[in-house]
Order: structure tokens, then sequence, then C-alpha cells
């Protein structure tokens, strides 16, 4: 297997679902790294048919690990400092509306069970279909469909002070 190969062709796509849950470049770099080394030993253990998806997966866990563990310790309040690539698009209270909106989607993401999370993720932010998502999550696709109209009612629910009702039932939440 040539690693730098998949890293080249795969890595970006995985560190792009890292980046949207944590909002940072470097815990993105981080879950990328670690989710490379659990890939190493996934290989090791059977045969791996589709490494974008695993790298994928991999990075997003080691990214709702980190996001857990930010938001229980409390160790985090403040919003994330690092621009989003569209902040130049947008005047300055816009931009700061939309900070908040993906701090508080983050900590609402934290507070999903590790099964919603990672349905959510794949379905929802990544674009996967059930049918994928249930190949790679090693479920049958009923149940990551059930996982993810679970995880968009508690993200509604956790969510419903801070987006408008209005928003809510026309977005993918």
């Amino acid at each position: 297997m040539d690693w730098k190969s998949v890293l080249e062709r795969d890595g970006p796509t995985a560190w792009r679902a890292a980046y949207r849950l944590l909002g940072n470049s470097a815990d993105a770099d981080d879950c990328l790294q670690e989710a490379a080394i659990d890939a190493v030993k996934v290989a090791r253990r059977e045969p791996v048919a589709n490494w974008r998806a695993l790298l994928t997966r991999l990075a997003s866990a080691r990214a709702m690990d980190l996001l857990r563990k930010r938001y229980r310790s409390q160790s985090n309040h403040g919003l994330d400092h690092e621009s989003p690539v569209m902040a130049d698009r947008l005047d300055p209270g816009e931009n700061a509306q939309l900070q908040e909106l993906r701090y508080q989607l983050r900590v609402a993401l934290s507070q999903l069970s590790q099964e919603q999370a990672a349905a959510f993720c794949l379905c929802a932010l990544e674009g996967w279909t059930y049918a994928e998502a249930a190949e790679h999550l090693k479920a049958p696709a009923s149940t990551v469909g059930v996982l993810v109209h679970r995880a968009r009612q508690h993200l509604r629910e956790l969510l419903k002070d801070v987006v408008p009702e209005s928003l809510s039932t026309r977005s993918s939440l």
C-alpha cells in the first residue's frame, strides 16, 4: 500500500470533514494524523475497500471525540478565532452570527451519542447516502436513517433557541 498516494488522494476529504466539525485547522490536522494512524491499524487487520470512507469516518470520529472533550470539560468558552473561508464575503455582523451558529452546532453535536453523531456527520454534512454510510458504519441503511432522524430531532431541540423555527424547518437540520 502506498500511504503517500492514499493520503494525497483521500486525506483532504477527511481533513475537511474534521475541519467542518472543529472549525480549527490545527485540530483538523491532528484528527487527520490520528485517523491515518488508525487506518494503518485497520489495514493490518482487514482489507480496506474504500480509503476515503475509512479516513473520513476516522477523522470525523476523532473530531467528535475532541468536541466532546472540549465541551464536557468546559475548557473552551469562546468562539473560534480562525476565520472561515467565506468570512471575507460577509459583513462583520453576519460573520459574527455565522461563527456563533457554528459554535452552537459544535456544542450540540458533542451532546449526541457517538452513533448519531457519526451518522449525522456522514449523511448531513458530508452528503453520503444512507447506503454508503451503512456500509461504512457496518449497520443496516434503515438504522442509519433512524440515527440521522434522531440526531436531527435532538439537534433541533438543542438549537431551538439559536436557530429560528422558519430556518430549521427549511434546512437539512
